[in-house]
């Protein structure tokens, strides 16, 4: 089963993540920090999900470490936040999220990638960035 990591503190979004995940045969797996990002990572994972609002996890160093892995460089990575956050879309960009999505875009996205998460080995289409 392919697996999708959420740093995610907002239980109504993890709750729409393990919706769309099961919709597609994906498992979701929460993490809480850039230590259990790395290791649910290494363990196999097709996509990482960040809650680029939430302020009582550190999505940014989380981000951060797993870009400097190389073994864990090329996983995507998407971030998603109020679209009034200008300057954490900006943060997300340049901790490495691949890809930064309002919260409106990210719900009606969602299924799409995760579906394209799992669906290959290796999900290209999700590392361009955003304009």
């Amino acid at each position: 089963m392919s697996r999708v990591l959420a740093l995610v503190d907002d239980l109504l979004f993890l709750s729409r993540i393990r919706e769309a995940a099961r919709g597609v045969g994906a498992e979701v797996r929460a993490v809480r920090g850039p230590a259990d990002l790395l290791a649910a990572a290494r363990q196999g994972a097709g996509l990482v999900l960040v809650d680029a609002d939430g302020s009582r996890l550190p999505w940014a160093d989380a981000v951060r470490a797993l870009r400097a892995d190389p073994s864990l460089a090329s996983l995507p990575v998407v971030a998603f936040l109020s679209h009034v956050h200008a300057d954490r879309a900006e943060a997300a960009r340049a901790a490495g999220c691949a890809r930064v999505l309002a919260r409106g875009a990210f719900v009606q996205d969602l299924p799409g990638l995760i579906a394209t998460a799992v669906s290959t080995d290796t999900p290209r289409t999700l590392q361009k960035r955003n304009p």
